[in-house]
């Protein structure tokens, strides 16, 4: 479904949005390295499960941070080029016209020394989950302002059209350093409702819209 936000030209809406360069693996972990060096994927890199059945591996991330660690990680999976972002994405959840959206904390920024001096693979348990909500922490200003919304609103108004969902939602990050890179990490159909502030009124103004259609 990232293919589908990675060729949107959004410049007009007080951002630019990108899609972080990904490979799906579906077998053999030892033809990892080869696949992702063929692929041009830079260091580090996230390991995310293809499959999300609700389990608590299918919200694990892990990441990547050298060749000899790619060959440990265990497929099916989506390797995705890490991209700084404080440490803080926003969780934007689309219930028909409606948007919602809440801070959550991420995976730490890395730096160039560790970048270095790091190699393995570090395994982060249920990242971004309603636990890490980071709306009432103190954040760096650039760090905790949300996406602006009419950049949010046509995102959303372009995946519902590309997507032919009217449930779904986005993971995006704002590039550390930046204030207007923005990039979709993930987008997922039918989300956990319950985690969203607020979802009884608005689920059931959104099922009432449609009896009304």
């Amino acid at each position: 479904m990232l293919q589908y936000a990675s060729n949107l030209n959004l410049s007009d809406c007080y951002g630019k949005i990108g899609v972080p360069r990904q490979l799906v693996i579906t077998e053999d972990p030892t033809s990892i390295p080869r696949a992702v060096a063929e692929a041009g994927l830079t260091l580090p890199l996230v390991a995310k499960p293809l499959v999300a059945d609700g389990s608590a591996k299918s919200h694990e991330l892990s990441l990547a941070f050298d060749q000899f660690a790619l060959s440990k990680l265990d497929p099916p999976l989506v390797l995705q080029e890490f991209v700084n972002h404080g440490g803080v994405l926003f969780k934007v959840y689309i219930v028909g016209e409606s948007i919602k959206v809440v801070r959550r904390f991420s995976l730490p920024d890395v730096n160039k020394c560790e970048l270095l001096d790091t190699a393995g693979v570090f395994r982060f348990p249920r990242v971004s989950c309603a636990a890490a909500s980071a709306d009432d922490a103190d954040l760096e200003p650039d760090i905790a302002e949300l996406p602006p919304r009419p950049l949010l609103e046509r995102l959303a108004r372009e995946l519902r059209c590309r997507l032919g969902l009217r449930l779904f939602n986005m993971d995006i990050i704002r590039e550390h350093g930046t204030r207007d890179q923005f990039y979709v990490i993930d987008i997922n159909y039918f989300p956990g409702y319950g985690k969203m502030p607020g979802y009884e009124h608005i689920f059931t103004d959104f099922l009432i819209g449609l009896v009304q259609v």
